[in-house]
């Protein structure tokens, strides 16, 4: 088994995007779309951001026995990506997911999450190998959460670092929380999670703070382009973003988590891991689709020495 820095369990779907004015209402229809399709899934999409960023990855999924499968397990190997323990199901399609992106680059989404949904526990022991392996654990909600609440416990049993962003949003059992060495919310999601409306700073550190009490080590609240407040035992401090001219925000969530997970990996610290994770985060805004928006390291450095974004290679 080849050795991985960053295990990524979680989903991978295929992302079929209309580009529009705005988001249709309930009851309407807009013309004058632009189609195209790109790979998508959280899970996949931090998979294929912390390969782009340098990471040795090894992504834990499950995907139909069919031609979306066989397209996405290509994409996940091109990018260097360790595919050995996705797993094909003869029995269900695929993901997919359904995105109008407006022009304002704010998006809608629905998602049929098919092979996601099936991904067991038992799919997540046989990678088992590979996690206590890692450096780090990098997980999502996509896919049924005792695959997630075991890939957490092996982790943190051999002390792998996990992180979790808890996206799509939902509660979440606090043994799950206390495995968890790092929580990567946005705001509304810190604030399903808490209770507390996340309105401004301070209510951003009250958010943080009362997950911190129920068991998170450390918390890093995302707040897009005003950047990212990091909670720990040194403290509070918002580690600034990048305003850019956003053309699709699908995949920032998921961009930003892949390249904190290798930056962190790599021994740097938290606050220079989020910086680099929102500069990551701020060049896919400016990119349409979520896995081709994903940069690469050499883009990264470039839009932090020059302050521009360089064309995707």
């Amino acid at each position: 088994m080849p050795y991985s820095d960053i295990v990524v369990v979680g989903s991978s779907n295929t992302d079929m995007i209309i580009k529009l004015n705005h988001a249709p209402r309930p009851g309407e229809t807009v013309l004058g779309g632009e189609f195209f399709t790109a790979a998508g899934g959280k899970g996949a999409n931090q998979a294929v951001a912390a390969a782009r960023f340098g990471g040795r990855v090894t992504f834990v999924a499950r995907l139909g026995r069919d031609t979306l499968g066989d397209q996405a397990i290509a994409r996940l190997m091109n990018d260097g990506i360790d595919v050995s323990h996705v797993s094909r199901d003869p029995q269900i399609a695929s993901g997919a997911a359904l995105i109008f992106v407006a022009k304002n680059g704010e998006n809608s989404i629905a998602v049929a999450p098919g092979a996601n949904g099936r991904l067991s526990a038992a799919d997540v022991r046989k990678a088992r190998a590979s996690i206590a392996d890692a450096k780090i654990l990098l997980l999502q909600l996509e896919i049924p959460l005792n695959a997630v609440t075991l890939a957490a416990d092996l982790a943190f049993s051999r002390g792998v670092k996990v992180i979790l962003n808890p996206a799509p949003a939902r509660s979440l059992p606090p043994s799950l929380l206390r495995h968890v060495s790092i929580l990567t919310p946005n705001e509304s999601e810190a604030e399903l999670l808490t209770g507390v409306t996340v309105t401004g700073s301070a209510a951003a550190r009250r958010a943080a703070e009362k997950l911190r009490e129920m068991g998170v080590e450390t918390v890093i609240l995302t707040m897009g382009s005003k950047g990212a407040l990091i909670v720990d035992s040194d403290g509070s401090r918002l580690v600034h973003g990048f305003k850019v001219k956003a053309v699709d925000t699908t995949a920032a969530g998921d961009i930003f988590n892949g390249a904190l997970a290798v930056s962190i990996s790599a021994g740097k610290s938290i606050d220079e891991s989020v910086h680099l994770a929102n500069a990551a985060a701020a060049i896919s805004v400016t990119r349409l689709g979520a896995q081709p928006s994903a940069p690469t390291r050499t883009e990264i450095e470039v839009f932090l020495k020059q302050g521009r974004i360089t064309r995707a290679s």
